[in-house]
């Protein structure tokens, strides 16, 4: 479905919406959830990902189907290794079976976990025959998907002999191992983050505890994007978030009090207002802790007529499209000049002129999100519409509900 998308007649100001839960938040929430039954979990994601992550613990046959869904074949392929008497095939979108796993599928054998392959080596779909995994120590690099790391930990706690995990080299997306650290810590389980080694204490218990996942902090990211395109005075709430958040893309708030938007934090809301501030010429920023925020960054840099250098964008080439790939070409569409290495994008400061575009979104949800609110400028036609779903489902009505025409 290609959808048309034209901005608000009327500045937006007063607006109120209310952001689903945490994708991140709450698929690790529900494995620990499935690992310690005791857990209530309130503001669950209603997003594509988070319903494969519910259909895959609960799966009833002997294949699970993932679909796009990253974050949910990491989780899952360590959860199925570490249970034992469970016989399953796990796979996904096309997609997927070209996302590499085999860092930690190697990781989980040195365990005694029984996987392997059932196409190409290093690559979904897997078979898991899971079992007692009696290995308490592994290594494996860094620089990789934290969900690989995060994967070992969710487990670690239900382990007879623990994890002591080491990381080797500068750790890439530390906030989702923070994240995933601190939610261990809310259940009271015991850990030890030194240096760069994790260690997690065996056969752990969990009290019943009810847990409420905080908004994801990635959807905000997109509102703040539509205030940086506004005109000084514009606002618009935002519920529920905490300011002492556990998660990294947080970092939206300071990064966009230099494009003008300023962060207000209430009990359980934050309040976005456009300043009447002074741009910079461009923006030079690290995001190896939020590459997934680079996409919103790029487009509101170009929408606001200054240049960026963004670093630390690795990790973008496997994610559910090459990302970097992705902006040059459809930035460049625009008008953008835009230029990418293997781990950054840099973009001059460059003006659309022209008719309308159409933006391919590459099954990319965060593509469809990033560019839309370019619509606040000019119309701007969003190509496969519907792939928000993975992560946002209501991410079109919401802009309706601000004045935009959908």
């Amino acid at each position: 479905m290609d959808i048309l998308v034209t901005g608000p007649s009327t500045p937006i100001k007063g607006a109120h919406l209310q952001i689903s839960g945490s994708k991140s938040e709450s698929n690790r929430l529900l494995v620990l959830q499935a690992l310690y039954p005791e857990i209530t979990l309130l503001n669950v994601s209603d997003s594509d990902d988070v319903f494969a992550m519910k259909d895959g613990l609960t799966m009833s046959g002997s294949q699970v189907d993932v679909h796009h869904a990253g974050t949910t074949m990491r989780f899952l392929t360590a959860y199925f290794a570490s249970r034992p008497d469970i016989e399953i095939i796990l796979s996904g979108s096309f997609r997927m079976k070209e996302r590499p796993i085999k860092i930690l599928v190697e990781a989980l054998q040195s365990l005694g976990a029984q996987i392997s392959y059932v196409e190409k080596e290093g690559y979904p779909p897997l078979q898991i025959s899971g079992c007692k995994l009696t290995g308490s120590e592994v290594s494996l690099p860094a620089d990789v998907s934290s969900q690989y790391i995060s994967a070992l930990l969710l487990i670690a706690p239900s382990l007879s002999n623990g994890l002591e995990l080491n990381l080797t080299g500068e750790v890439t997306s530390r906030p989702y191992i923070e994240m995933t650290l601190q939610l261990l810590s809310r259940l009271g389980i015991a850990f030890t983050f030194k240096g760069n080694e994790i260690r997690i204490e065996p056969s752990q218990k969990v009290h019943p505890v009810e847990m409420a996942v905080e908004s994801d902090w990635s959807s905000a990211s997109y509102y703040y994007s539509i205030i940086a395109l506004s005109e000084p005075g514009s606002s618009i709430s935002l519920a529920s978030y905490r300011e002492d958040s556990l998660q990294g893309d947080r970092a939206v708030a300071s990064i966009y009090e230099v494009l003008g938007v300023k962060t207000e934090f209430g009990k359980d809301s934050i309040r976005l207002i456009k300043q009447g501030l002074a741009l910079p010429s461009g923006l030079s920023l690290d995001l190896r802790d939020t590459p997934d925020l680079a996409q919103t960054i790029a487009v509101s840099c170009f929408g606001l007529g200054i240049g960026c250098e963004l670093t630390g964008l690795h990790t973008l080439r496997i994610k559910e499209t090459d990302r970097l790939e992705a902006l040059r070409v459809e930035l460049g569409k625009l008008g953008a000049a835009i230029s990418i290495t293997e781990d950054e994008l840099l973009l001059e400061p460059s003006r659309h002129s022209g008719d309308e575009v159409s933006i391919a979104t590459y099954h990319d949800h965060r593509m469809a999100m990033a560019f839309a609110p370019l619509a606040m400028q000019f119309p701007i036609r969003i190509e496969d519409a519907g792939v928000v779903s993975k992560s946002y489902p209501a991410f079109w009505n919401d802009l309706g509900k601000l004045g935009f025409k959908i």
